[in-house]
């Protein structure tokens, strides 16, 4: 069982920027592949970054609109996952989650064993 707590939302101008942490239980957090998703009010949740256990492999969504704004980052050591996000836009505002898996795809939520609760993002214009 793996227990996910992010952190790190709040309300922040456009242009700004914010780091989203994830902390995880358990002691196998490196056996995880972490991913980001969000979901805004009305609208499917949306893969944003993931990143493999060993931190060799990343990977992001191919919209244009997250590009190059947004890096994931994991310290196994303190069993956290980060998402740095710059240049925020107010299309940013939504819920932000953190998840984890063991196996199958990185952008596919279905994928994704434990889930955290959601950190808001809102960014205003």
């Amino acid at each position: 069982q793996v227990q996910l707590v992010e952190s790190g939302g709040g309300l922040v101008q456009a242009g700004g920027s914010l780091r989203l942490s994830c902390a995880a239980s358990g002691r196998t957090f490196s056996s995880y592949a972490m991913g980001w998703f969000r979901q805004a009010p009305g609208k499917e949740r949306e893969f944003v970054a993931a990143i493999s256990g060993s931190a060799n492999n990343r990977d992001y969504a191919d919209s244009d609109s997250m590009k190059g704004r947004f890096t994931i980052s994991r310290d196994n050591a303190k069993n956290t996952v980060y998402l740095q996000m710059n240049s925020l836009r107010p299309e940013d505002t939504a819920v932000y989650y953190c998840a984890a898996k063991q196996a199958g795809s990185f952008r596919l939520p279905g994928s994704y064993d434990y889930w955290g609760q959601g950190t808001q993002v809102t960014v205003s214009s």
